[in-house]
């Protein structure tokens, strides 16, 4: 990482699993056949700072078994170039990515975040 910026003894990873901890324990229970990895960037061209790729909980029927499980993805250096500067703002914000995220594999619209005022 860039000099100056935090996230040394793997304190990003340790935010984001933080952030799943947040949740409540009925709500981790039903997540199903998802990952959650940390990447250094983004696709090039894109500006990104979490993407979930798969099918939400919302939308699997009978027909679905034998995927590969759904994958959200936590960029960790847009992240640590906005918010770096301060632990507890990185902390904030890698949360407020990751529980975004995890609303995405429960079907949750970006508008419908914007709509709750959870964006």
């Amino acid at each position: 990482m860039e000099d100056g910026l935090l996230d040394s003894g793997g304190r990003f990873e340790e935010y984001a699993q933080d952030a799943l901890d947040s949740l409540p324990p009925d709500l981790r229970a039903q997540m199903s056949n998802v990952e959650i990895v940390v990447e250094d960037e983004p696709p090039p061209g894109q500006r990104l700072l979490g993407l979930y790729q798969g099918v939400p909980l919302t939308r699997r029927g009978s027909y679905y078994g034998g995927v590969l499980p759904d994958k959200i993805t936590i960029y960790r250096g847009p992240l640590v170039r906005l918010y770096g500067h301060d632990p507890e703002t990185l902390r904030r914000e890698v949360s407020r990515v990751v529980l975004h995220e995890v609303a995405h594999h429960f079907g949750i619209s970006d508008e419908r975040l914007i709509e709750i005022d959870r964006y």
